[in-house]
């Protein structure tokens, strides 16, 4: 069996020279490095949608839940931005380059609930980003064991039916709120 090894972060999000499995920084709750990246195309009705991943139902911590474009853990001894870049490559297939990821900043959060009868404590610090580039989501190549499906839906609606708690959203209003300060729609 695979087994993922996470740097434990400090409050800043460096590594603190800590490396665990990560089933036990989850079930205690240690802080660690993710990043995520927002997909996002224009439209007619608000501006703009967002590209939503639905999570695979093998996933151990949200299955078959709408999430983020793309978003990882930063495996042992690997920075937030090439960790982006990887993720994009690994669950849909995009190549991207740095210069074409723009930072819109640091999400910080901690949640703690129940899959498969455990505990799962979540307490990470995310460079969150924004990949504007065209994607058409028919050339996607998915990763079968992470990804189900993706979906484009208008940035309002996805906002909407994350501050109403839908539950099948495992997303976070300050992220979505990093993307209309970034199109200045707040």
């Amino acid at each position: 069996m695979y087994m993922e090894y996470l740097d434990l972060r400090d409050e800043d999000g460096n590594s603190t020279g800590i490396v665990r499995e990560r089933k036990l920084v989850h079930r205690d709750g240690d802080l660690h490095g993710t990043s995520h990246v927002w997909i996002v195309r224009p439209n007619k009705k608000s501006g703009w949608d967002v590209l939503l991943q639905k999570r695979s139902q093998k996933k151990d911590a949200f299955p078959g839940c709408y999430d983020i474009s793309s978003a990882g853990h930063l495996p042992a001894g690997q920075d937030f931005l090439p960790s982006a870049l990887r993720e994009l490559k690994e669950e849909l297939g995009i190549e991207a380059e740095e210069n074409q990821l723009h930072f819109l900043g640091i999400h910080k959060g901690y949640s703690e609930e129940i899959f498969y009868g455990e505990p799962f404590r979540n307490y990470e610090i995310s460079h969150v980003y924004l990949y504007t580039e065209p994607v058409d989501i028919g050339k996607l190549k998915l990763q079968e064991d992470e990804v189900d499906s993706v979906c484009w839906m208008d940035l309002q609606e996805c906002y909407k039916k994350t501050e109403a708690g839908e539950k099948n959203f495992c997303l976070l209003l300050d992220e979505l709120d990093m993307i209309k300060e970034y199109f200045n729609l707040l």
